[in-house]
């Protein structure tokens, strides 16, 4: 064999085979707190074309989307450093005939995902080892999400010693009420520094996770996870809140129920009637009731009013930061956007991998509503 054979042949075994020790690695950190800048990073570009490509049939109820038109949300992410991935989510709206009000069209969300793992040693090895695939039914009157009634599921292929495994997505989201009349307000509370502080929002709209269960993977230490809670939008200010997203699951034989508290704050900039841009302020709180902030840093709060306190972001306990930017391109005359260009840039502050997988796994099933207008 000649000396490049040989060195081709090497980098060939290097490449198949470092997702094996990669797996055992993640084991062994379990529980293991990450502190770093972009652990969710990438970049979404979303087309809603049922925006812009409406029926002109005059068989579909007015306003509708052409039949077989779909938004298609194009992403490439990378999350806690070592695991990315690459797809579509295609949106699917249910629709009637103009006349008698019947279906002509399922609502459905098709995930299409594939799912890389990157060694640790050098990161711009990658090897691709399964699928985020499937269906979620779509009822846009009771505003539910199933996403145990199509078949949604991660499917992981064998990868050297690990075995190959399949785990089912369940639960429903239910998402913006479609019906605004009777939405009301609501008061939420946290402990920042010593004190408690609260905001007041007049017309909330809950989105509900109704015994969501996230599929377990791509490893086999990111464990099949129970999702109940609420995140609530206000349509005042644009702004997401929830006070208490409950993620339980098991690790190591031990029952873990983490409670995620916070905010997601709208910010847009002021041109952005011409220039489209906005951003997402995320400031997320894990398990703060157990992560009290320490007298010695409390301080810092002490003269903030009691809203600048409510979202400020306190680093002295277990938070996921950062922003998701967004460039917008409006449909003529309005302010729909017709299509989004998405960025990532998530910090974690000593979140735990299995903390910031399963945010981001439950962030992308909301991202049909997380995106409407």
């Amino acid at each position: 064999m000649s000396t490049l054979s040989r060195v081709g042949f090497t980098t060939l075994l290097a490449g198949l085979f470092f997702v094996t020790p990669f797996f055992n690695s993640i084991a062994r950190a379990a529980d293991d707190q990450v502190t770093e800048k972009d652990v969710i990073n990438g970049t979404m570009q979303i087309t809603f074309n049922t925006r812009t490509n409406l029926d002109s049939s005059g068989d579909l109820k007015e306003g509708s989307p052409a039949i077989g038109i779909k938004d298609q949300y194009h992403f490439t992410m990378k999350v806690a450093k070592t695991t990315q991935y690459d797809g579509d989510i295609f949106r699917q709206p249910k629709l009637y005939s103009s006349v008698l009000k019947r279906t002509k069209q399922e609502g459905l969300m098709s995930f299409n995902t594939y799912i890389k793992v990157l060694n640790p040693a050098n990161l711009s090895q990658s090897k691709d080892v399964g699928k985020w695939v499937g269906d979620v039914k779509v009822d846009p009157a009771s505003g539910a999400y199933d996403l145990g009634a199509a078949n949604l599921r991660i499917a992981i292929d064998q990868v050297g010693k690990a075995a190959a495994f399949e785990d089912k997505f369940g639960g429903k989201l239910i998402g913006k009420a479609e019906k605004k009349e009777s939405l009301s307000g609501y008061t939420y509370k946290r402990l920042v520094g010593d004190k408690t502080v609260e905001v007041k929002v007049n017309k909330v709209d809950p989105m509900r996770f109704e015994n969501i269960e996230l599929a377990k993977g791509p490893a086999e230490v990111y464990p099949h996870t129970a999702v109940t809670g609420r995140l609530d939008y206000d349509y005042e200010t644009g702004n997401y809140l929830t006070d208490g997203i409950h993620f339980k699951y098991n690790l190591n034989g031990k029952d873990v129920d983490d409670v995620v508290t916070g905010t997601i704050k709208w910010i847009e900039d002021p041109e952005r009637a011409t220039n489209g841009k906005g951003h997402y302020d995320f400031n997320l709180r894990f398990n703060e009731d157990k992560n009290k902030t320490p007298s010695n840093e409390s301080a810092a709060f002490a003269n903030m009013s009691q809203e600048d306190a409510f979202f400020a972001v306190d680093n002295a306990i277990p938070c996921l930061t950062g922003t998701v930017d967004y460039v917008d391109t409006f449909i003529a005359g309005g302010t729909t956007p017709s299509n989004s260009k998405v960025t990532y840039h998530l910090d974690a502050n000593k979140l735990t991998k299995q903390q910031i997988v399963n945010f981001y796994k439950l962030w992308m099933v909301c991202v049909g509503p997380t995106n409407d207008e």
